[in-house]
This record gives structure tokens, C-alpha cells and sequence, in this order.
């Protein structure tokens, strides 16, 4: 066979492979595509007449056929809030322990920890935020926070147990394994080069994390919060179980509240007429827009770190 034969081969078989890739890449994006355009024809109605007030209105009554988002939106910004607070924090914290403190036993049993957080099923969360941090909530912390620190909106009320804190809390959990799987995968890709600088001019270990680590990979973590806020905004059977499904907008938060998604899991099946459908349907288009702006946003600032320091590759 004549080597301008099996050039001719490979060219063909690199040609086929392109063009599958391709498709296959940019199926995604129909897909996406796709998906928007099928929930915004569902939600036509409620789009047609309620319009722009329907993400400002609050009230939510389908007997009276009057349907607004904002309760919902505030329950799943609020506990997404909670959850991002949580998460950043520990997630940050465990991925500097994960790389620059921890012996090499201890980061293989803690990375295998973390990550097994990922795997548990949401409705097992569910079930332990009902069991097991609710009555947490409601007979001992929330007492504290309230007679501690009730003067502030937050923390006024009585304790429920099933309310926005248990929300957030649940969500901190949920998504602390992609804070800090991302978090830690970033702050591996800090040149060795400028640790080892900063220690040689008298940093010491804090000092060199917070000076050399922290600043070249804070775009990547920020990303890697964004990527838990977005699972956060969207995560459905674990919050319905504990943040209490009532459509209200009240600052304290021992107040039960309704996310977006638990509306959805919750009315999906009793909606009984067109209308009611298509508003429920708008729930989840305004959902599905925030999450993927989210996301979309995320990936940039992660991958805006991976492409390494501007003005060079530093060895």
C-alpha cells in the first residue's frame, strides 16, 4: 500500500471524525436550544398575560387564577444565599487544607469523604434534614439565635425547624463537594515556582497562601462557587422536604418558604387547567434562564484561570 494511500485513509478518517465531533458538540446546543424554546411555547399563556409583572408579583392563587414568581424567588435566592455563604467558606477552607497542609494519607481520607458527600441521593438529605436537623434547628439552635441575636430581622421569629435556614443548610452540604473539588483544581494549577518564592523571602504558611495561591486562583474559585450556586438554584427534592412550602416573603429565617423548584415538584400534578400549567411552566423557564447564565458565567471564570498566568507560561 502506497503511503499516499494511507495518507489519503487518514485524512478521510480525520475528516469523519471532525465532522461526528462537531455534530455531536454543537447537538448540545440544540438540545439547549431546544429545551428553551418548548418551555417558552408552554409558558405562552401565563407570558401573554401577566407579562413582566409576572416575576414582580407575589400573589399565588389558583383559584382566583392570579399567579406571580417573586415568592418563590425570593425562597430560592435566599436559601441559595445561605448555602453559598456555607459552602464558599468550607469548601475554600477544605481545599487549602487538601493542598497546601495536609499529609498525604490524611488528603486521600478527605478528598474520599468529600466527594462521597456527592454521591448520597438527595432524598436521603431530604429525610435527614427532616429527622435530624430540623429538630436540631427548631429545640436548640434557633432558641440561641433568637435569644442571642434576635434584634436583628433575621433571626426574630419562633423556631420551626422546617423553614429557609434548614434550606440553606441542606444546600451547603449538598453542594460543599463542587466548591471544593473545584476549588482545590485550581489552586493546584498555582505555579510551584511562586510558592516557593514567597517562602524564600520569609512568608510563612498563611502568609504564602494568601499572597501566591489565593490571588492567582480567586477567579477559578469564585467559578467553582458559582457552579455550587447554580446546583443550589435548582435543587428540588432535598429543599421541598425541609424549607417548610409556604408563599411568603418574610425576612426572618426561621420563616417557612417556597423555592422554584419545590413549586414545581409540589403543584406540577394539581395543575388542573391550562393556565395554571403554563404558569408553573414559566417557574421553571425563569429557573432555567438563571441557571444557565449562572453556569455559563462560571465556566468562563474557571476557565479564564486554567489558561494560566497572561504574559507567559510560568514553569
Amino acid at each position: 500500500m502506497s503511503s499516499s494511500t494511507k495518507i489519503g485513509k487518514i485524512s478521510r478518517g480525520d475528516l469523519v471524525l471532525r465532522n461526528a465531533s462537531f455534530l455531536m458538540a454543537f447537538s448540545l446546543i440544540g438540545i439547549m436550544a431546544w429545551i428553551g424554546i418548548s418551555m417558552f411555547r408552554s409558558a405562552g399563556a401565563s407570558i401573554a398575560k401577566f407579562g413582566p409583572a409576572f416575576i414582580t408579583n407575589k400573589i399565588w392563587d389558583p383559584v382566583k387564577e392570579q399567579f406571580g414568581a417573586l415568592t418563590f424567588i425570593y425562597g430560592t435566592l435566599v436559601t441559595s444565599l445561605i448555602a453559598l455563604v456555607l459552602a464558599g467558606l468550607i469548601g475554600v477552607g477544605v481545599a487549602i487544607f487538601l493542598n497546601e497542609i495536609a499529609a498525604a494519607k490524611v488528603k486521600v481520607t478527605v478528598s474520599f469523604l468529600v466527594e462521597l458527600l456527592a454521591a448520597i441521593p438527595s432524598v436521603v438529605y431530604g429525610l435527614w434534614g427532616i429527622f435530624v436537623l430540623a429538630p436540631l434547628l427548631r429545640n436548640h439552635i434557633e432558641p440561641w439565635l433568637s435569644k442571642w441575636l434576635g434584634f436583628i430581622p433575621l433571626f426574630k421569629g419562633n423556631p420551626a425547624g422546617l423553614d429557609m435556614l434548614a434550606g440553606g443548610l441542606i444546600l451547603a452540604v449538598m453542594i460543599l463537594p463542587t466548591v471544593a473539588a473545584i476549588s482545590r483544581e485550581v489552586m493546584a494549577t498555582v505555579p510551584v515556582a511562586q510558592r516557593e518564592a514567597a517562602l524564600a523571602l520569609g512568608a510563612t504558611k498563611w502568609e504564602m497562601i494568601r499572597i501566591a495561591v489565593l490571588p492567582f486562583a480567586k477567579s477559578g474559585i469564585l467559578g467553582g462557587i458559582m457552579l455550587g450556586l447554580g446546583r443550589a438554584l435548582g435543587e428540588t427534592m432535598a429543599v421541598t422536604m425541609v424549607i417548610g412550602n409556604r408563599p411568603e416573603i418574610l425576612p426572618s429565617l426561621f420563616s417557612p418558604a417556597y423555592s422554584m423548584a419545590s413549586v414545581l415538584a409540589n403543584e406540577f400534578t394539581e395543575a388542573t387547567y391550562d393556565l395554571y400549567l403554563s404558569a408553573l411552566v414559566e417557574v421553571g423557564l425563569i429557573l432555567f434562564g438563571i441557571t444557565l447564565l449562572l453556569n455559563a458565567l462560571a465556566r468562563l471564570l474557571v476557565w479564564s484561570v486554567a489558561r494560566g498566568p497572561k504574559g507567559g507560561h510560568v514553569n
